[in-house]
């Protein structure tokens, strides 16, 4: 399959990330991965994915180092998909995006919950800086910028923003 990444873009972590995890079936099997399924015929059921799809998605969860493929039983061969230590780094992400499409629905409306396993009570993920603990959602008070290894073209894009933002708060 070709790639979506536009060329100018193939630095940019966003687009490499949804590259690997932006295909609609790839959340829902990393989803279940993360809820404890291993085995193909588990995933099959719990999403009613067909045989082909199903196969494609695994094997580029497993191309992709997000899922290991081991062999369970020999005779016949059967294997299970168990996550990777970078699959089980992507668990965040499936914890905001599913708490953002909660934030959108009134609590009796919301079909699947976060809960602490202890306590059983709902919690409500958010994402903040490790140093300070802020909320990372003020997109004036925390922004993308450039980085060591951006290209000049990133470099460009970035100083404009900044300039931007800048002659903006100037004004005000």
């Amino acid at each position: 399959m070709p790639s979506r990444i536009r060329l100018e873009d193939r630095e940019c972590p966003l687009s490499t990330t949804v590259q690997h995890v932006g295909e609609w079936w790839t959340l829902l099997i990393l989803h279940d991965a993360f809820d404890g399924f291993t085995r193909f015929d588990q995933f099959q059921r719990n999403l009613d994915i067909s045989t082909s799809m199903l196969t494609a998605r695994l094997k580029t969860l497993v191309e992709d180092d997000l899922l290991e493929r081991r062999l369970y039983r020999d005779k016949p061969p059967r294997y299970e998909y168990v996550l990777t230590e970078r699959g089980r780094s992507l668990r965040p992400v499936i914890v905001a995006l599913a708490a953002w499409g909660n934030q959108r629905l009134a609590p009796q409306e919301r079909s699947m919950i976060l809960v602490d396993a202890a306590s059983g009570e709902e919690v409500e993920p958010v994402l903040v800086d490790a140093r300070t603990g802020r909320s990372l959602d003020d997109s004036e008070a925390f922004f993308f910028a450039a980085g060591p290894a951006a290209s000049a073209a990133m470099r460009s894009r970035y100083a404009e923003l900044r300039s931007q933002r800048m002659s903006k708060a100037d004004a005000q």
